[in-house]
């Protein structure tokens, strides 16, 4: 796990270049560091050191969308990845790719469905609801709620079930 040469340094960075790119959205700081820990890929410092590396190289880049840091991987880190694809082992991709067909699904509908809240006052929250289709916010709902409890509540519920309360949301406010 610890990275020492400078060819299995440069395997990794290339390593993580393929990860933001086969997963075709713009994932967080915490989203990508879940999978390469869980998965035993790099350790912590290694993944904080390359991604800010590849940042600084312009590989990738830093967005803010709704409040959130995402990582994206640019048309240079493409290109690169491209050029160097060779210098992975077909054993680290293969790995990479099966891990990736489990985690795909699930980021993706944490990308479509967001939920997030913050505290305006002593006991008042915030709470965040989003539905983005196809990289365009379709459904955005904001409300108070009297305590932490329930936004965190709320917020749960619309992670687990969103998708259904969503379409049960939209059939109530389309029936005649």
């Amino acid at each position: 796990m610890f990275v020492h040469s400078s060819q299995q340094m440069a395997e990794k960075k290339l390593l993580l270049l393929y990860i933001l790119k086969e997963l075709e959205i713009p994932v967080t700081q915490s989203q990508i560091t879940d999978f390469v820990l869980e998965n035993d890929i790099m350790n912590y410092f290694t993944l904080q050191l390359f991604l800010g590396e590849l940042k600084e190289s312009e590989f990738v880049v830093e967005e803010e969308r709704n409040y959130k840091q995402y990582f994206v991987i640019t048309d240079k880190g493409i290109s690169t990845l491209n050029y160097f694809l060779d210098r992975i082992p077909s054993s680290m991709i293969k790995k990479v790719d099966d891990l990736l067909l489990s985690k795909k699904e699930e980021l993706q509908k944490q990308a479509e469905m967001s939920a997030e809240y913050i505290k305006l006052g002593d006991s008042d929250f915030l709470v965040k609801l989003q539905v983005v289709e196809n990289g365009q916010t379709t459904f955005n709902l904001s409300l108070n709620v009297a305590s932490n409890k329930q936004a965190r509540e709320i917020c749960e519920n619309w992670r687990n079930n969103g998708q259904d309360l969503y379409g049960k949301l939209i059939n109530v406010l389309i029936i005649d």
